[in-house]
Parts: C-alpha cells; sequence; structure tokens
C-alpha cells in the first residue's frame, strides 16, 4: 500500500467508523455534524474516584518505568561533546538571533494583550491564540539555532511551511472525533456563522505541527534527553504482520466505539488514530514512528511525546484566562483541574505528540527529504 493509500484509508475510517457507531446506537446523525457545533448531547459521567486512581495508576506505572530508566541512564562522555562542539555550552559558536529576541517580546505583548481586559482590545482579544503560537514557533526555532546552528524554519522552510496547511486539516480531523464525545468546547461560538466558525477556527489550528515539530527538534539538541535512550528494552514483534493485524482491529473497534459508548472510550479520541495508521503502515511493510524499537531505541516515542507535553502545557496555560477559550468536560476524571485541563487529561498529549510526528512524516518526508530532523549525537 502506498503513503497515499495510507492517508486516504486512514481519512476513510476515521470519519465512517464513528458516524457507523452512532447509526449503531440509534443517535440522530445530524447533531453530530452541526456547524458550529451548539449542541450539547453527550452527558458525561460524575467525577469517579475509583476509575480515577486506577487511570492515575496506569498512566505512572507507564510513565514512570520509562523515567526511572532515563535516571538511571549515564550522562553523555566528555568525549561526545568534543565531538560535536555546538553542544557544549563551553565551546557554543551561536548566538540567539535577533529575530528570535523580537519574537520574545512579540509573544510578551500578545500574552498581555490575551489576560488583559482593556475595553479598546477587545476586538483583538479574540483572536490572540495564533499570534502567540506563531512567537512561540520562532522561539524554539530560535533556540535550536542557536545550539546547533541549524533549525527548521530557516534550513527546511518549505517542510517548515508545509507544515502550517497540514497542521489545519489535521487538527479538524480532531475536531470531528471530539463531537462524538464532546470532551472540550469553545466559549462563545454560538453566535458565529459556518464560514466564520471555519475562518476562526483553521487559523489557529495550523499552528499545531509545527509547534510540537518545533519542540520536539529542540529538545533532540540536548544530550540529556537523546543519549542513553537508544539502550531501552528491545520490542521486536510490533513490526510483524500479525501484530499489524491486531492494532487495526483494535483501532477500528475503538473508533466505533465512541459513537456508542463515549463516556468508557473517551481516550480512544487520542490513541485510535495513531494505532490505526501505524497498523496500516505495519501491513504495508513501511516504517512506522515504533519501528526504532525493535532495537531498543525509543527515542523517536520519548521525545515527540515530552514535546507535545510542553506545548500541552502552553496551550493550556494561554487558554486559561483568554477572551475566546475552550473548556472541558471529561467523564469519570474530571477534577484537579490544572489551568483548565482535568489533571488526568494531560496523559493525552504523549500519544498526540506521535501522531503529530506520524502525520507529518506521512505527508510530508517524500516531498521534503524527511519528517523531524532529530539530532541522535551519534
Amino acid at each position: 500500500m502506498s503513503r497515499a493509500g495510507i492517508i486516504c484509508l486512514s481519512l476513510v475510517l476515521l470519519l465512517g467508523l464513528p458516524l457507523l457507531g452512532v447509526l449503531g446506537a440509534g443517535e440522530p446523525l445530524g447533531r453530530y455534524l452541526e456547524f458550529p457545533p451548539r449542541t450539547s448531547y453527550v452527558h458525561h459521567e460524575p467525577f469517579s474516584w475509583p476509575v480515577f486512581l486506577t487511570l492515575s495508576l496506569l498512566i505512572a506505572l507507564t510513565v514512570g518505568l520509562i523515567l526511572l530508566r532515563v535516571v538511571r541512564t549515564d550522562f553523555p562522555s566528555s568525549s561526545l561533546l568534543t565531538q560535536h562542539p555546538a553542544l557544549n555550552p563551553q565551546h557554543c559558536r551561536f548566538l540567539f538571533p535577533w529575530w528570535g529576541w523580537l519574537a520574545v517580546g512579540w509573544t510578551c505583548l500578545w500574552w498581555v494583550v490575551a489576560w488583559t481586559r482593556v475595553p479598546e482590545l477587545v476586538v483583538i482579544q479574540e483572536h490572540t491564540f495564533t499570534p502567540l503560537w506563531l512567537g512561540y514557533i520562532m522561539i524554539v526555532n530560535a533556540c535550536t539555532f542557536a545550539r546547533t546552528g541549524r533549525c527548521m524554519m530557516l534550513h527546511r522552510p518549505r517542510y517548515f511551511l508545509s507544515l502550517f496547511p497540514l497542521s489545519a486539516v489535521f487538527w479538524w480531523v480532531f475536531e470531528y472525533l471530539n463531537r462524538f464525545v464532546q470532551n472540550w468546547y469553545y466559549v462563545g461560538v454560538a453566535d458565529l456563522s459556518s464560514f466564520e466558525y471555519f475562518f476562526r477556527a483553521t487559523t489557529p489550528f495550523s499552528t499545531v505541527l509545527p509547534a510540537v515539530i518545533g519542540t520536539a527538534e529542540l529538545l533532540t539538541s540536548y544530550c540529556v534527553i537523546s543519549s542513553g535512550r537508544n539502550r531501552f528494552k528491545a520490542i521486536q514483534h510490533l513490526q510483524k504482520k500479525w501484530s499489524g493485524w491486531v492494532l487495526v482491529g483494535l483501532s477500528c473497534c475503538g473508533l466505533f466505539g465512541i459513537g456508542l459508548w463515549p463516556n468508557y472510550l473517551f481516550p480512544l479520541v487520542w490513541v485510535g488514530p495513531l494505532l490505526l495508521v501505524v497498523s496500516l503502515q505495519t501491513l504495508a511493510g513501511t516504517p512506522t514512528v515504533f519501528s526504532s524499537l525493535a532495537q531498543g531505541d525509543w527515542r523517536g516515542i520519548g521525545v515527540p511525546a515530552l514535546a507535545a507535553l510542553i506545548c500541552g502545557i502552553f496551550w493550556e496555560l494561554w487558554n486559561w484566562k483568554s477572551l475566546a477559550h475552550w473548556e472541558y468536560a471529561l467523564p469519570f476524571v474530571h477534577r484537579f483541574q490544572l489551568f483548565e485541563m482535568p489533571l488526568l487529561g494531560y496523559a493525552g498529549y504523549l500519544p498526540f505528540g506521535l501522531e503529530c510526528v506520524v502525520v507529518a512524516d506521512l505527508c510530508l518526508r517524500r516531498q521534503f527529504s524527511g519528517g523531524v530532523e532529530y539530532y541522535t549525537h551519534e
């Protein structure tokens, strides 16, 4: 199966399976396709301590085992820093660029605008998300340039610019999947026409992939992030055909199920698309984001996940007191909020980071010579 075939089949299944689940539940389709979304029809279950503690334990065990392995890994040797002087603070040849300082000032300015309620600024305070994230994207690229002498924005401009339209399409798919679980909703969209909603949403959606992938590129310039993660436990069976069939079955059942049981399967909004694309790649015999696990190299997993979590914290922070913002409604675990997001909700950013890299690599790699340019220091 070609890349185009994987993309097309993934979209058909992502868009079609939840609708089939709704049909199976005997619910009317119209409200799931409402645009802009105005109707609240998913009745979320109240907070449950047993569910919260169980999910907390599962997340803690999964993340904790990886963190334990990271902590027990030796730091890079001095010889490694000698081979890569750009990564050694004592031999750094690059300065933080002028346009990076400009981006810092730009971002701070829009942060103030977003969080203040000056009557004269009301007109622009509903549109601060995009300027903030354009500033963030430039800052992480400037930091990468200062550490390595290269950055995606300057040295891979076609790839960098192509991430923006791809990002808009990418996040609209998640907006569509959210219609079946209604885990987040936007405040103040009721008065917008369909065109206004589409335009005002698409522009900020276009910043998601450049932000996450730019952050991942920056993280890989740090030896403490990358070193040692290529010596984890090897997992061999993820590239076998039978595992592809198992994953495609699980992902299809999960995507079908969110239309039937949104309160119980809502985490699959974040996991299902990843498993679906990876399973189709496995069946097609092409490398996946998990291929490096066969050699015990977990850097391609940990770095994107951490990058998305970092971006997620900034997303939630800047959303917190902005005039135009979103809020959450999570079943069973909606408590202990950090900004607007319930604490356990941040776990969703970990697989989301992998999805960002998978989609960028799948859609743009052939044209622009590679997805995220990882600095593996080997």
